[in-house]
């Protein structure tokens, strides 16, 4: 149980502590085109990412394969840069871009996840299986996200509500400020 808590504590400040920056703005940028009325459906966006996450990171501690670190840390901003951009080309196609989150938050979820690996391969290669830490990590990570949704949902609802901000003003604020630092992520990170 002490391992659980210590993994799922890892997850939690993967997600949560201010060094998570590039993983809070990517769940920013998917859930920038949603409404706070569609929280089931974030909500199965964003296990959709820890689904993604989880399979790299597993992979990875396996040792089924490595991808250079500097690369990694490339891809995750281009992650956000990629799905930031999406929002702003798609701004009008609201159903079509909430579908194709589906699968970037799979599909970029999978680069996230490597993210941790080359530290978990170390940590958990000392312990007897990967079963327990993997799943206390990604309950942590899972809970992170939550933790985030629910503080941008309640966001959302005052500017709609009270604020009476327009949505695709929303979405094309969110999504801009996400792209212009993300970008500046990238550039800084290019492995060349």
């Amino acid at each position: 149980m002490q391992d659980f808590l210590f993994y799922l504590n890892l997850g939690w400040e993967h997600i949560i502590s201010l060094d998570a920056l590039d993983h809070q703005l990517f769940v920013l940028a998917l859930i920038a085109v949603y409404s706070y009325s569609d929280w089931k459906k974030i909500l199965i966006l964003v296990t959709a990412f820890t689904i993604g996450h989880s399979v790299t990171l597993a992979l990875s501690i396996l040792d089924v394969f490595r991808v250079p670190s500097d690369w990694v840390e490339f891809l995750i901003p281009l992650t956000i840069v990629l799905t930031s951009l999406d929002n702003i080309i798609m701004k009008n196609q609201k159903q079509t871009l909430m579908r194709a989150n589906y699968y970037l938050a799979l599909i970029f979820g999978l680069v996230h996840g490597m993210g941790f690996a080359n530290t978990a391969r170390v940590m958990i290669a000392k312990s007897q299986g990967i079963a327990i830490p993997l799943l206390g990590f990604n309950i942590g990570l899972e809970l992170g996200q939550i933790v985030i949704v629910g503080a941008i949902l309640i966001l959302l609802f005052i500017l709609l509500t009270i604020f009476k901000v327009n949505k695709k003003d929303w979405i094309l604020f969110v999504s801009s400020g996400v792209f212009a630092l993300s970008l500046k992520m990238t550039l800084e990170r290019i492995p060349f």
